[in-house]
């Protein structure tokens, strides 16, 4: 999980030596895909046989720049693995909007893609975590080996590495209205 692209770096020469120039894109996004910290937030088998398995020594997050946080006040990415119920869908939610700028999804399973198993039987299940949250990317599988989260990180590495630091202008939307105001 090395740099994704080669850093489009340039000498300029000076008196005195000379200079490596880059992007102020290039630089922010290698930092940003080079350090993730993830929030967790694991419902089924998916968290326990995927996700925790590839924090252990085994595989071993840490060393790739991904670090585990309880609070998604200090986290960039999200993980959602397992069977999102209605009721829980509220909570993914907010967990989402307490994350600060700029945050990533990962849906990992079959269950936070589209509903499993459980998507014609169980009127309480959501059927997919990017009905509530924009997804980033999606990591199939029932449950998904820590290997396919692996390669689901380097897609959002690279997908990271193709932002830019511009904003683009914000469109104006509507006020949110109280509900007493509904």
């Amino acid at each position: 999980m090395g740099v994704i692209e080669k850093a489009p770096v340039y000498l300029e020469k000076v008196p005195g030596g000379s200079i490596a120039v880059t992007t102020l894109d290039w630089a922010f996004n290698s930092a940003k895909s080079s350090s993730m910290w993830y929030v967790l937030f694991g419902l089924a088998c998916c968290a326990i046989e995927g996700l925790m398995a590839a924090g252990s020594p085994r595989f071993d997050l840490d060393r790739f720049g991904i670090f585990h946080r309880g609070s998604p006040r200090q986290c960039d990415l999200m993980i959602v693995a397992g069977t999102v119920t209605l009721k829980m869908a509220e909570r993914v939610k907010t967990l989402y909007h307490q994350m600060p700028e700029p945050k990533y999804v990962i849906a990992m399973g079959g269950c936070a893609i589209n509903g499993g198993p459980f998507y014609y039987d169980s009127y309480s299940v959501l059927k997919g975590v990017d009905k509530v949250i924009p997804v980033d990317v999606y990591v199939p599988g029932c449950p998904p080996r820590p290997e396919a989260l692996y390669y689901g990180i380097i897609k959002l590495r690279e997908k990271i590495m193709h932002e830019s630091i511009k904003k683009a202008p914000e469109e104006k939307s509507e006020p949110l209205r109280d509900k007493a105001e509904a």
